[in-house]
């Protein structure tokens, strides 16, 4: 009987480590919402920080951790600071959140 290996899927524990962080970051309800907004289109912190029911320095706080990731870039116009997309696979990422919990709700 012959036994075939099987491919094992590229990862290292220092990836996984990384990728548990910026997951850990995320799961939370009011990334969550700034993601999903973020998706459609640049808001500033206070935007934000007022659908979220949460202060501006809360929300920069959420910002902050989320930019450490490297899913939002900022760029800045006049007084004001504009929040971007800056990972594209967040796309992915929230689709399977609102099939799975926002679907027919």
């Amino acid at each position: 009987m012959t036994t075939r290996k099987q491919k094992r899927p590229a990862g290292s524990p220092q990836a996984f480590a990384e990728a548990a962080e910026c997951l850990r970051i995320l799961a939370h309800p009011v990334r969550l919402r700034m993601v999903q907004l973020l998706l459609h289109g640049r808001y500033t912190v206070g935007e934000l920080a007022e659908d979220a029911g949460v202060a501006d320095n809360v929300a920069s706080e959420h910002l902050r951790l989320m930019q450490r990731c490297g899913f939002f870039t900022s760029e800045r116009q006049g007084r004001r600071v504009y929040y971007e997309v800056a990972e594209p696979h967040l796309a992915q990422i929230m689709g399977c959140v609102e099939s799975r919990f926002l679907a027919g709700r």
